[in-house]
Formats: C-alpha cells, sequence, structure tokens
C-alpha cells in the first residue's frame, strides 16, 4: 500500500510544479501573443491547468482514503485486500494466481486484480476450499479456491505494499 500512497504522492508534486511554475508561464507567453479570443496557445494551457487542478483534487481525495483504511480490519481467514489466492480453474485443469489490490496496483499479466474487477468481487469472502462460481464479461469461470495468504501472513512491510 506503501508503494502505491508514493506513487500518488510523487505525481502530485510533479502536478503541483506544472500548476505553480510552468503553467503560469505558458499562460503568461500565450498572452503575450495577442487576441485572446482566438489564441489556440492560451485556451489550451488553461484547459490544462484546469485538467491539473482536477486531477490534484483527485489524487489528494484517493490518498485520504487511503490512509483511512485500517489494515487490522481486514479478515485473517478469508479473500480480501491484500491477499494472494491460488485457485484451480475447474475448466482448464490450471492453476492460477491472484493478488487482491487497489485499483492504483492491478497488473492483470501479474495476477495482480482490483477487488472491484468480476474476479476480485467473486473471490472476496471465499475461503481455502471454496468453489466459487464467476461471471465475467466472456462468461463464467468456476473456481476451487487451492491456498490463501492474507495480507496479515506476510512477512515484515510485504503486506503494506498495496
Amino acid at each position: 500500500m506503501q508503494e502505491v500512497r508514493n506513487r500518488l504522492e510523487a505525481e502530485v508534486k510533479k502536478l503541483e510544479r506544472e500548476l505553480r511554475t510552468e503553467l503560469p508561464r505558458e499562460i503568461q507567453l500565450a498572452r503575450e501573443l495577442g487576441d485572446l479570443r482566438e489564441n489556440a496557445e492560451y485556451k489550451a494551457a488553461l484547459e490544462r491547468q484546469s485538467y491539473v487542478r482536477t486531477r490534484i483534487g483527485q489524487l489528494q481525495e484517493r490518498l485520504g482514503e487511503l490512509s483511512r483504511w485500517n489494515l487490522e480490519a481486514i479478515p485473517r481467514d478469508s479473500i480480501h485486500f491484500g491477499s494472494r489466492v491460488t485457485v484451480l480453474d475447474l475448466e482448464t485443469d490450471q492453476e492460477v494466481f491472484y493478488e487482491i489490490v487497489v485499483p492504483e496496483d492491478t497488473d492483470a499479466a501479474r495476477g495482480r486484480i482490483s477487488a472491484a474487477s468480476p474476479i476480485g468481487r467473486g473471490l472476496m469472502g471465499k475461503r481455502e476450499g471454496d468453489e466459487v462460481t464467476i461471471k465475467i464479461p466472456s462468461g463464467t469461470r468456476n473456481f476451487e479456491i487451492l491456498s490463501l495468504r492474507t495480507i496479515h501472513d506476510r512477512d515484515g512491510n510485504d503486506g503494506a505494499s498495496g
């Protein structure tokens, strides 16, 4: 989780620098070009300024949400945020690994899925040994949960990495 926070905080800093130094300079240069009604550079700089302000607000709101998470409230015996799960796909007889992460940290190729994704939602609250049928956009998947490591089962800071 800390890795996600660090990434979001770095994006906020970069955008704040752009908002405070780069965009005012661009706006000033565009003003110097003359008639603002037909000045594409001026309009583009103002649009970018509006976007940057909005994005900073979104990032700060998300950082606030993440800071309020109580990791100790996450169950220790079922799948929730931070869980690493190995499931058996009952149709293909293949083992599949998933880690339930925050949306900012998803990486499907590495099995890192959001709790809000169809598979993430379908696995939430399930336990080792459970069988689950999950509806996904391309059809239905049937899994048996083979192993579960919750965020509490991890060594050191690994459990807080997101």
